[in-house]
């Protein structure tokens, strides 16, 4: 279970920092439970694979396209569960985003099926993203 959990997390982190949104869909469970922190216009819980690609959509407007993931710091591994240390950058006139993020993905039959995600900064995130 762990191994297929780590090689699935990997391949998600690898395809966002791609920005490969076919493996990505193939990564994403369509019923997939997402945790957004903060009290922006992308906080809260998305309920699906569709209003996850709205919320990241909504992001790479926001940003300018200019948000990226810019490095993966830990990623380990409990059961069917992964836990990424993962570094964001991203800039528009007047803010700069440059936070790590702590995301918690559990992997089901291959998919990541729930994922919670943990701000370092979440000032700097509600700042950035309004």
């Amino acid at each position: 279970m762990e191994k297929q959990t780590l090689q699935v997390v990997n391949e998600f982190v690898t395809a966002v920092q791609q920005v490969d949104l076919e493996k990505l869909g193939a990564l994403l469970h369509p019923d997939v439970k997402w945790e957004q922190p903060g009290n922006n216009r992308f906080s809260g819980h998305k309920q699906n694979i569709t209003e996850v690609f709205q919320m990241v959509g909504g992001m790479f407007e926001v940003s300018q396209n200019t948000m990226s993931l810019a490095g993966v710091k830990v990623l380990a591994v409990n059961g069917n569960s992964a836990a990424c240390v993962l570094h964001w950058k991203a800039n528009r006139p007047g803010a700069v985003l440059d936070t790590d993020n702590i995301d918690v993905y559990t992997v089901e039959d291959g998919k990541i099926v729930a994922a919670k995600i943990y701000a370092e900064d979440i000032a700097q995130e509600d700042a950035f993203w309004g």
